[in-house]
């Protein structure tokens, strides 16, 4: 997508081939004074070498330093002086620069006489005549005034060529204008600009006693920004603007630069003092006021038709400390959205927005936005010395406002990106980031401080996946927080999974392109709607989960790829970057900044929405370098094996990092290999020699694979596929496993998780719910997918999300429906009040075979246990045929078992094949058990029996 445009208004231009002098240096003045044997003249040529060096090239050159001299006799001048500072009334160019030089005459009166008596007429005349055409540009009406005060300035000129070393008083201002024909070239007499004349006017003072220099001061500089910095500020190549813009102590006085491009003029203001600075061309502006230290002060920046009263930026002092650049460049900020990107602030005591962005291979960078019409040409920001980041604070910047950062490559070219740590972003498809800050007031504390009373693993875990935007089509984050935790608290989950819902360009992805990785999508709302979203759910007793997706990217040019015009959060190999199957770009986990961005945005989510978990998506392609790669085309690591040692040193670090800061989380790795230790902890190694990834739980992609396979046949051959149903138990406590029926097995011609069951319409929805039933007894948890909890027949889109109108009381299968949808929620219900179907999960004591090898009937059959040895009897008959009599071998303990749940009841829409007494155990053996039970084993169907 093509990035806003920059404007297009129009800006001042300079003089064709215009450039600033710069200050002669050391050498130069030292080849003057060689040249010169009288120390006075050589003075007076180092005072004007500089203007005329200037003047030959048509720039503004270095202000002539003004001190005690004029062309009147001592006296008459310190009176002058004396009155002006009175009255404050200085209006033109020569007022408030000369005032110190006046009373510096006054103190060296015999000095200053013999110097007004040397001053030559010919030099006097020349800059006379060339105030006259500076004084051109101003009102008519202020001619008179501004040749005197130029007759004045030239006089001081010579007699700081004779006392230089005595007194040396500040200039403010310096320009340069061609002489008249036949005539050397002359320093311009300085001149105030147009606004100082009307601040006189209006009453305002110019004076500022406390401030002025005492009449001991060095020779003044000129505060002109030298041709370097200014073509490097105008280039977006400058790494410090803040050493050459803004107030800066020197010799003379305190200088002044601004850089603001189409600015008709820029006003300094202290206190009630206002001084206008020069407009030296393309932006820039610049002067020098006599000024002890640098003061607190404000720009009057006028533009065509209105004028800015704002804080200078380049008057802050950085907002980063080095403890956090430190910490980025160790990859160790934890908090590093504190850090980066956007933030509202005080800082100094003004307010504004802190701009920090990471861009080490960058010429330069600069802030555009809604603030400054698109055109970040006066918003360049520094570098913090080697971290690699850019920093700016900008004053009245706040909330709502539209930025990106403009990126000068290493080529030089510009690029103009979304800030990879915006948290929050425009509404696709516009990709503008936007400054925002939390005032959300969290309601769920009595969540947080329950949710960490017992690991995931050993406690009821079942799970409701939702796509956000297609759940219920066209609800914001605010209205789904009045549907979705009711519904889901309804139906018995502990906890729902979102699929990703940080920013993400195109909908299709269904959120697995990420783009904004710290900002929710706004698609449904801002960042604070989403929190309300998270809250409601943990207010109604649910558990959120959220996809997250550290293992690409895709290749937007406004987003991360190539950031600043090198490979950056990518891997820099191209072998090792561009992911083979999706056309995206894989994160270099072995640079520090890229494992530190990725890092802290899973405690982001976590600390900053009150996300309890986190599943993380495509694991396997993180761990292997020759993941869907062919040979030669990936490179073995530094052991010759094809395990990504980076990838794994950050998913380590990743859980790690998660497990300590946010107690109660639990992080779920999508991970379809038979990789050894994925949810074993990370400092305890396996027979691979790795160290655990650290994941709390794993989804069992094998038993989800095998499972639905063996419900794809037709019952009389399942007898062949029996195994598909059992060999999940050869390795069922090898990792702590979730059981997912997730959205990637309803999409893409896999057919819906109903559609996927043979047989006519009856007998789908009865192998449905058979199968529905085997897994929430599988050890195990469990995870559904929406619109499977009511057999939608259809394959889900996220175009239109589930059918809800299947449920419609109008349609005419509406109860077979609403029974599927019934029978979960008491699956859940049962779940969630035996412990022996989630405590020992991980534990293999936690499960007992009763028959697994009655292929030829279709059956399974089992015991799971809770920590006290309370049983619970799953049995499933995957056959269209009512088995009468079926015994099976149970424990002699247990009295009488009663059924708890029986998928062919009646309300569910089965055949009503139950068993409805309590059943007494039999004192014959079967199935190497000491007692046994008769059961009517419904068609197609699974059972629960507990104790009665």
């Amino acid at each position: 997508m093509t990035p806003r445009p920059e404007s297009s208004g129009s800006r001042p231009k300079g003089t064709a081939g215009e450039k600033i002098p710069e200050q002669p240096t050391a050498a130069q003045k030292k080849s003057a004074a060689k040249k010169t044997a009288v120390p006075k003249q050589a003075a007076a040529k180092k005072a004007t070498a500089p203007a005329k060096k200037a003047a030959a090239k048509k720039t503004p050159a270095a202000r002539p330093p003004a001190t005690k001299a004029t062309a009147k006799k001592a006296a008459p001048a310190k009176t002058t002086a004396k009155k002006a500072v009175e009255k404050k009334a200085v209006a033109k160019k020569a007022g408030a620069a000369q005032s110190p030089a006046k009373k510096a005459a006054a103190e060296k009166t015999t000095a200053a006489k013999t110097t007004a008596k040397k001053a030559p007429a010919k030099k006097a005349t020349a800059a006379k005549a060339t105030a006259t055409k500076a004084v051109a540009k101003k009102a008519t009406a202020k001619k008179a005034v501004a040749k005197k005060a130029t007759t004045a300035k030239a006089a001081a000129t010579k007699a700081t060529a004779t006392k230089a070393a005595a007194t040396k008083a500040p200039a403010t201002k310096a320009t340069t204008a061609k002489p008249p024909a036949k005539k050397a070239p002359t320093k311009k007499a300085p001149a105030k600009r147009a606004t100082a004349a009307k601040k006189a006017t209006a009453g305002t003072t110019t004076a500022a006693p406390a401030q002025t220099l005492p009449p001991e001061t060095e020779l003044a500089v000129s505060p002109v920004v030298g041709a370097a910095d200014r073509e490097r500020l105008l280039n977006s190549t400058h790494h410090n603007p803040h050493s050459v813009l803004g107030a800066h102590p020197v010799p003379g006085g305190i200088a002044f630069r601004a850089f603001r491009p189409y600015a008709l003029s820029v006003t300094v203001v202290v206190g009630e003092v206002r001084a206008e600075l020069d407009d030296d061309g393309d932006g820039f502006f610049s002067g020098l006021l006599p000024l002890r230290e640098v003061p607190e002060y404000r720009l009057l920046v006028e533009y065509e038709g209105t004028v800015l009263d704002t804080e200078d930026a380049y008057r802050f002092l950085p907002t980063l400390g080095d403890l956090d650049l430190h910490l980025i460049g160790e990859g160790r900020h934890e908090e590093l959205w504190t850090a980066l990107g956007a933030h509202p602030m005080t800082h100094q005591g003004v307010t504004g927005t802190r701009f920090a962005v990471w861009a080490p291979n960058a010429l330069g960078v600069r802030v555009a936005g809604t603030f400054n019409f698109w055109d970040g040409t006066g918003h360049v920001m520094r570098s913090l010395g080697s971290s690699g980041v850019w920093e700016l604070f900008l004053p009245d910047i706040g909330e709502g406002e539209l930025y990106k950062f403009e990126i000068t490559r290493p080529d030089g070219s510009k690029t103009l990106r979304a800030d990879p740590m915006a948290r929050r972003t425009e509404v696709p498809p516009a990709t503008s980031s936007v400054i925002t800050s939390s005032r959300y007031e969290w309601g769920d504390d009595a969540w947080l401080a329950r949710r960490a009373e017992a690991p995931a693993h050993e406690a009821p875990f079942s799970v409701y996946e939702v796509h956000l935007p297609s759940w219920r089509p066209g609800l914001t984050y605010r209205q789904l927080a009045e549907q979705l935790p009711e519904y889901v608290k309804n139906l018995g989950f502990t906890h729902v999974e979102l699929m990703p819902v940080a920013e993400h360009p195109f909908g299709g992805s269904w959120g697995y392109q990420v783009t904004g990785f710290y900002a929710p999508t706004a698609r449904l709302g801002t960042p604070d709607d989403f929190r309300y979203l998270v809250d409601s759910l943990h207010r109604a007793g649910v558990g959120v989960l959220m996809d997250w997706v550290p293992a690409h990217f895709p290749r937007d040019d406004w987003a991360l790829a190539e950031f600043d015009g090198r490979p950056l959060y990518e891997h820099a190999d191209p072998l090792r970057a561009a992911h083979p199957d999706w056309g995206t770009l894989e994160f270099d986990y072995g640079r520090n900044e890229v494992r530190n961005f990725l890092v802290a945005n899973a405690l982001y989510w976590c600390e900053e929405f009150h996300i309890d978990g986190l599943r993380v998506d495509a694991v396997a392609s993180m761990l292997y370098l020759d993941y869907s790669r062919e040979p030669g085309q990936w490179t073995p690591n530094e052991h010759g094996g094809r395990e990504n040692l980076d990838a794994v040193a950050f998913l380590q670090e990743m859980n790690a990092t998660v497990y300590r800061r946010v107690p109660g989380v639990v992080t779920v790795a999508e991970e379809s290999t038979a990789w050894d230790g994925v949810t074993r902890a990370t400092h305890h190694k396996g027979p691979s020699g790795f160290g655990g990834l650290g994941f709390g739980l794993k989804w069992n992609m094998g038993w989800m694979h095998d499972s639905l396979q063996y419900m794809s046949h037709e019952p009389v051959y399942r007898k062949y596929h029996h195994h598909e149903m059992t060999f999940s138990m050869v390795y069922a406590y090898s990792e702590n496993y979730v059981l997912p029926i997730s959205h990637d097995e309803v999409v893409h011609g896999k057919r819906s998780l109903v559609s996927k069951m043979p047989g006519d319409w009856w007998q789908q929805r009865a192998g449905h719910r058979a199968y529905l039933g085997f897994m929430w007894a599988h050890p195990g948890k469990q995870l559904l997918f929406m619109g499977q909890e009511f057999a939608q027949g259809a394959e889900w889109s996220e175009a239109h999300g589930p059918d809800w109108w299947l449920l419609d009381p109008g349609y005419g299968a509406e109860a077979e429906h609403r029974g599927v949808r019934d029978l979960v929620r008491d699956l859940n219900t049962v779940y969630r009040a035996t412990p022996a179907l989630w405590r020992l999960d991980t534990d293999p004591a936690g499960f007992e075979w009763v028959v697994g090898d009655a292929a030829d009937d279709n059956v399974l059959a089992f015991l799971r246990l809770d920590p006290e040895g309370t049983p619970i009897l799953s049995v499933s008959n995957f056959a269209p045929v009512v088995r009468q009599d079926y015994r099976l071998g149970v424990p002699e303990d247990v009295p009488a078992w009663h059924e708890a749940v029986n998928t062919d009841a009646a309300r569910y829409g089965g055949s009503d094949v139950t068993n409805p007494d309590p059943v007494k155990p039999e004192a014959q053996p079967w199935h190497g058990r000491p007692a046994s039970i008769r059961l009517t084993l419904p068609p197609l169907s699974t059972v629960w029996l507990r104790p009665a």
